[in-house]
Formats: C-alpha cells, sequence, structure tokens
C-alpha cells in the first residue's frame, strides 16, 4: 500500500487533470461528496467550487490537497483502495462533516490506484493541519496495516548484506529499491522510512562486507545491456522503464541526483543478488533517451545521410558495423529497428544498391580505366570515376592465370560456344584487347599483356561467318538460323544468361565479397 502526498495548488489544477482523464477513458469517478451543483456539472464549475469554498481562508495559497492511494497490482480493487483512503483521512484529518472530497479511479496503469481531491480548508475554515504530514501519513498506514517498520527494516537490512557490492553507494542502491532513504554522517548509516529513522548502522559493519564484490560478468552485462535497450524503446518514461523491468526481471533502476536530470544510476539485480554500476552497461543519457521508433528511424536516416556526405561510397556492410550496436540493421534499403522495418528514401537505397556494386568491383582490383570499364559495363555503374584503380593484383590472381595456361596449351581449337567458358571464367574484348574474367575469384586477367595466342579463341560470330554462305543459297534460310546472327533464338539465350550472370554478381552469389 503506497499513499503519496502529490503537490498543492492554487488553482485545483488537479480536477482537470483527472476530468481529462476521464475524457480519454483512463478515468471515472467514483464518489462526490458535499459539493452541491447541478447534475450537468463542467469541470470549471468544479474547479470554482473549490476555490469558493477555499476561500474561507484567505491565508492559504495553495489549498488544493491531492492525494494518489495505490496497491501493488490488482491485489485490491479501486473500492477497497477507498475503504482504506476514508480511514486514513479521518486520521490526518480529512474527513470531518461537510468536507467538500472527489475520489477518482484510475486504470491507465498496471497498479490499482485512485486519486483524491480536497481542499486544506476544514469546514470551518481553520487550516487543517499539515506538520510533518508525510512522517504522519507513513505511521497512520503503518497503525492501518498493523506494521512493525522496524522489525522490517531488520529484515531488510539483513537481506541487503547478502547481496554482493563493492560500495557504500551500491549499498545505498540496494536499501533505495526497497523503498528507504539512506545517509551517512560522522560513521553512521540511517535508515529512514516514511520521513522516520527506523535503524541505524556502524558504517565500518557495511564496509566489512565489500571484498564480496563478484568480478565483472561480461555475459550478465550484455544481457543487461540488451534489455535495458529493448524495454527502453517499448516505454515513454522512465517510471515506465522502472515498472517494467522490476515486474518482468526483477531488476530495480535506482537513479542518483535531482529526479528531473539524474547524474548516475545503479542497476540491483535482484534475481542474482548484486548491483552494477549503471555506466558499465548503458550511459545515464542514452537509457534515459525515450523515443518513439519512428523518431529513432527519422535519427537513423540523418545518421545514414552524414555517413554517404563523409563517405559516397559507404555500404551496407560498413553501415550496419555502426548501428549494430542499437540492435538495428539494413537489408535491401530496407531499415529494421525494434520490429518494425522501414524503407530508406529511393535516392539512398540506389546508392547503397550502387555502392555494393562498386565494392564488387574493387574485389577484381583493376589496374587500368579499361578494366574498371569493362567490369563498371558489367554491372551497370554509370559513375566510373567513383570506382578506385589499384596498384596491386589479386593475392589469387596467379591461380586463375595458371588455370587459364592450361586450357590454352592444349591443341584443339578454342571455341567459345556462348558466354561462359572454364567454369566461372568469361571472356570478352574491349578496344582489341582480351580479356578473362573469373567471377569466383574476382579476378580480371590482360591475355595480351600475359602473352597468350589470343587469336585461337573462336567467337561466336566467327563461327557465324562460316555458316553464313551454304544459307544465301538454300530457300530454307530462316529453318537453318537458329544458331546465327544478332535476332536468332540462340541470342536471345546468350543475352539471357548475361543478364542472370548479371544479378548473380549483385547478389553476391557469383563474386565473393
Amino acid at each position: 500500500m503506497i499513499v503519496t502526498i502529490l503537490p498543492g495548488s492554487g488553482d485545483f489544477h488537479a480536477i482537470r487533470y483527472n476530468e481529462k482523464k476521464i475524457s480519454k477513458g483512463q478515468a471515472r469517478l467514483m464518489e462526490k461528496e458535499n459539493i452541491y451543483l447541478s447534475d450537468d456539472f463542467t469541470t470549471e464549475d468544479l474547479v470554482r467550487f473549490f476555490k469558493l469554498y477555499s476561500e474561507q481562508n484567505s491565508r492559504i495559497k495553495k489549498a488544493q490537497f491531492h492525494v494518489a492511494v495505490s496497491c501493488k497490482g490488482r491485489e485490491m480493487t479501486p473500492e477497497q483502495l477507498l475503504d482504506f483512503a476514508r480511514l486514513w483521512l479521518k486520521e490526518m484529518g480529512y474527513a470531518e462533516p461537510g468536507q467538500p472530497l472527489l475520489v477518482y479511479s484510475h486504470n491507465d496503469t498496471d497498479n490499482n490506484h485512485i486519486h483524491i481531491v480536497t481542499s486544506r480548508v476544514a469546514p470551518d475554515g481553520r487550516k487543517i493541519a499539515n506538520n510533518h504530514e508525510r512522517r504522519r501519513s507513513q505511521e497512520v498506514i503503518n497503525r492501518l496495516l498493523r506494521n512493525n517498520p522496524e522489525e522490517k527494516a531488520d529484515n531488510d537490512i539483513r537481506a541487503a548484506k547478502a547481496y554482493r557490492f563493492g560500495s557504500f553507494a551500491q549499498f545505498k542502491a540496494i536499501l533505495s529499491s526497497m523503498g528507504y532513504q539512506v545517509y551517512e554522517k560522522d560513521g553512521t548509516v540511517s535508515v529512514k522510512r516514511g520521513g522516520k529513522v527506523v535503524r541505524n548502522i556502524s558504517l565500518t559493519e557495511i564496509t566489512q562486507l565489500y571484498n564480496r564484490k563478484a568480478q565483472a560478468d561480461r555475459k550478465r552485462n550484455a544481457q543487461l545491456r540488451s534489455i535495458l535497450l529493448k524495454y527502453r524503446d517499448v516505454n515513454s518514461n522512465k517510471e515506465g522503464l522502472k515498472r517494467e523491468l522490476k515486474e518482468k526481471f526483477g531488476l530495480d533502476l535506482v537513479f542518483f541526483g535531482r529526479k528531473d536530470k539524474p547524474y548516475g544510476y545503479m542497476i540491483v539485480d535482484h534475481k542474482n543478488r548484486s548491483v552494477v554500476n549503471g555506466a558499465r552497461i548503458l550511459s545515464t543519457e542514452e537509457v534515459l533517451e525515450f523515443a518513439t521508433p519512428e523518431e529513432r528511424f527519422r535519427r537513423a536516416e540523418f545518421f545514414i545521410d552524414n555517413l554517404f556526405t563523409l563517405n559516397p561510397k559507404v555500404t551496407q556492410h560498413e553501415i550496419n558495423k555502426r548501428i549494430r550496436k542499437q540492435h538495428a540493421w539494413l537489408k535491401d534499403g530496407v531499415f529494421h529497428y525494434n520490429g518494425k522495418s522501414y524503407e530508406l528514401k529511393p535516392y539512398m537505397r540506389d546508392a547503397l544498391e550502387r555502392n555494393q556494386r562498386i565494392a564488387i568491383v574493387e574485389l577484381y582490383k583493376p589496374r587500368t580505366e579499361a578494366e574498371r570499364d569493362i567490369l563498371c559495363e558489367r554491372l551497370k555503374i554509370s559513375q566510373k570515376d567513383l570506382v578506385s584503380l589499384s596498384d596491386t593484383k589479386p593475392t589469387n590472381y596467379a591461380d586463375v592465370l595458371y588455370d587459364i595456361r592450361e586450357v590454352f596449351d592444349r591443341k584443339d581449337p578454342l571455341h567459345m560456344d556462348g558466354r561462359f567458358f572454364l567454369g566461372c571464367i568469361s571472356f570478352t574484348r574491349h578496344e582489341g584487347v582480351t580479356y578473362a574474367i573469373d567471377m569466383e575469384r574476382n579476378v580480371i586477367v590482360n591475355l595480351n599483356e600475359e602473352g597468350f595466342d589470343v587469336n585461337r579463341l573462336i567467337w561466336p560470330g566467327q563461327q557465324q561467318e562460316k555458316k553464313r554462305e551454304p544459307v544465301k543459297r538454300i530457300k530454307r534460310y530462316k529453318l537453318n538460323d537458329v544458331g546465327g546472327g544478332s535476332q536468332s533464338e540462340n541470342r536471345e539465350w546468350e543475352v539471357g544468361q548475361k543478364n542472370q550472370q548479371e544479378d548473380d554478381m549483385i547478389r553476391g552469389r557469383g563474386m565473393k565479397m
């Protein structure tokens, strides 16, 4: 059971807050007592009533009294919470006859809770006593629930000592996760709850346990990092993240510093009875970097755009190395993150595809513009100037050269029947020079430069020349031309093979990265 006294106000903004929740379907009005308005009252009517009621005592500038009463999960119904709240209000002095009261039940969290709005002005115009209000509140709760805070503190401190920790800050984090405030002065550690010191411990008693600190568990730390990133991205605020980690994994995040701007945090791992400095897992800024998946995608897209600016030839593989720590990746121009997929802008997808082709060409280490042009034409790269020329040959160049020489050493004619010859090696001519291209080992060879007798290669066009003479004397010209000219059926097959090979090259099946 938790009773939270919320900030006061002079304009009773808590009424607007709760009524807005009703309009969103996240709350309902359970009780309206001692408020004399017509049945069709509005939010402003309620605010006006409480202001007029509170003007009985003009010295009270913030007359609003706003309280939230909650339980763990669904262990109590809103009606049971209200029954408890009435007893608490009576003990705190807010249940005299004529005291106006609004009670709202909220359904927007995993814990049942109610909100109560009333005035700090009593029906007779005096101010309701609020000295040491939070401490008195905890005493009332303990009395109503028949709690013994000292006995409970002894048990919790004993349990905290059984954890693995290496500093006073870590020990403090353990007790903080159990709902205590801890501070040290002159060698004495004071443990407070509900504004009251429930136990004092010698600091020496704690420091003697520091030698139980466990070595860093890299595997567990990696798990914690993954958990933090995953659940940070499905929560919109710090409290939601803390609640979900506690319920699902027994992890408590204990932050240090201002509530709205903490400077650090600890992870209390109740399952493994250990404490980890959060900075070893994920920086405070990263933990609190709450954003929608769409916002994160826009940031990622901006990041990728910057990478293109720095390096116009950046590839998908290089980008993935940069973003994999964020559990995101690119594939075929699609950005995958948090279980969702987003297509990159068309110019980015086109650039990535082009750069993939460029990367393939550069695997061949072309040494001349002619070699570069041949490979760019094969992979349909128009911006040839982006391909870098190399002053060295691939490491397996000699192996490819040996295989080609073995073929040329044969005495029979070397017929080039189709596009491919000798497995994955193809031959082509460019400006009077013949080249061999091994698409499996990513090597291009200038056959003229290497001293091969390229005149021994019989190309398909040369075979056509021999068949053309008898064809002219036979009227069945078209029936016999199936292996001939550029419009023939066989030529169509050759082109199809060419295109298929180019596609294989682009997809990485014909060329190794």
